[in-house]
């Protein structure tokens, strides 16, 4: 059995909240403790990322906001719209997360395939953050592979239930990177963008329709494309109880999900890098059985 590369920070889990917000920071602890503790992992998987710098961060949002939000004078209404309160430690933990899937990404074209314990921020744009998200750290990786010159094409992949809006508009700006949503078009955020494909899902979807939307759409792709990596953004709030999903997906459908997108990956040959987006809950342990899908589908095929 291949030792599939994993991606974590401590600085994923460290970061302080208002009581009762409703972002569950401890969720990737918590995760990769339950992978360990149900043999799912073993501690010599784990990479951890070195910090982005403000300048790698650049190349793809505009340096007023990069420079704004480290210094931490990012205006009110800014903040709002991302839902975090600033603090370094959301510093830390943003230029630590984003280069994590950077990494992820070099990890997977190098071993075929690689997991990051976080990820997925694809609600930020250019010169703004929103919903929960800094900077997007799928476009930052597909750039970095591009330029680096390891790969010429990316497909981003995002199953997460909400649009990736932020990855949408950024994916125009930035050859050789094509973006794909499957998502839930009642769900946030209302006002969609333009990926260079978007499936819309309505309230209440159930398993046999998204695996099957999920499985046309992907084989589509890769023969249309024909990408060198995948970026995939393993959203489990598709989940039926997710706190903020509003789709009808169970846990046997997660599972699935992922063994399909990882096994198509690998039948053609392509490297994919998973992230593991979305996923609300109160219940640490559900939320950690839910993300832990991933790595389970991951350990059945390699």
């Amino acid at each position: 059995m291949t030792l599939i590369p994993l991606v974590y920070h401590a600085s994923y889990s460290k970061l302080a909240l208002p009581p009762h917000h409703r972002f569950p920071t401890t969720k990737y602890a918590h995760l990769r403790q339950y992978l360990l503790d149900n043999h799912i992992a073993t501690t010599a998987q784990f990479h951890a990322p070195t910090a982005m710098t403000a300048e790698d961060v650049m190349q793809v949002h505009q340096r007023e906001y990069v420079e704004q939000f480290i210094a931490g004078t990012l205006p009110t209404a800014a903040l709002r719209r991302i839902g975090f309160p600033w603090s370094e430690a959301l510093v830390e933990r943003t230029l630590h997360s984003v280069a994590g899937t950077t990494l992820t990404a070099s990890l997977a074209i190098n071993q075929g395939i690689a997991l990051h314990l976080t990820g997925g921020y694809h609600h930020a744009h250019y010169n703004f953050g929103s919903g929960y998200c800094i900077f997007n750290d799928l476009i930052l990786a597909a750039r970095n592979a591009i330029a680096s010159q390891q790969v010429h094409k990316v497909l981003i992949f995002d199953c997460d239930v909400h649009q990736g809006d932020g990855s949408a508009t950024l994916s125009h700006q930035h050859q050789g990177i094509i973006s794909c949503s499957i998502h839930c078009k009642e769900n946030f955020p209302s006002r969609k963008q333009h990926s260079h494909h978007d499936i819309e899902l309505t309230k209440g979807s159930d398993d046999n329709l998204y695996l099957e939307t999920v499985e046309q759409t992907l084989a589509l792709l890769i023969r249309i494309h024909q990408p060198d990596l995948i970026l995939y953004d393993a959203g489990v709030d598709i989940h039926q109880n997710d706190d903020l999903g509003l789709l009808n997906i169970s846990q046997e459908g997660l599972f699935r999900r992922d063994l399909t997108v990882l096994s198509m990956a690998k039948s053609e040959n392509i490297p994919i890098a998973a992230v593991i987006g979305g996923g609300y809950s109160r219940d640490a342990l559900q939320l950690s059985q839910r993300h832990s899908q991933l790595f389970i589908a991951a350990n059945h095929l390699w």
